[in-house]
């Protein structure tokens, strides 16, 4: 193996591109306020994500993906 981790894919269907956001909802009707799911979207797909969600009326938060930056 060569310790390299590939960087998340976008959650769209079909979709390879690298992720740069992240989405966390939650389903209020199946989960408590204290779980949490997770999509990654690419710049593309951010939007088709976010209205996919909220077009069900669950809660949603998107942000940037945070890239781990590896020292020398």
């Amino acid at each position: 193996m060569s310790g390299e981790v590939s960087p998340p894919q976008c959650s769209r269907a079909g979709c390879r591109a690298a992720a740069s956001w992240l989405i966390r909802w939650r389903n209020p009707r199946i989960h408590g306020a204290d779980r949490w799911k997770s999509w990654v979207a690419c710049d593309e797909h951010r939007d088709y994500l976010r209205e996919f969600l909220a077009a069900r009326s669950f809660p949603l938060d998107v942000s940037p993906l945070a890239r781990e930056v590896s020292g020398p």
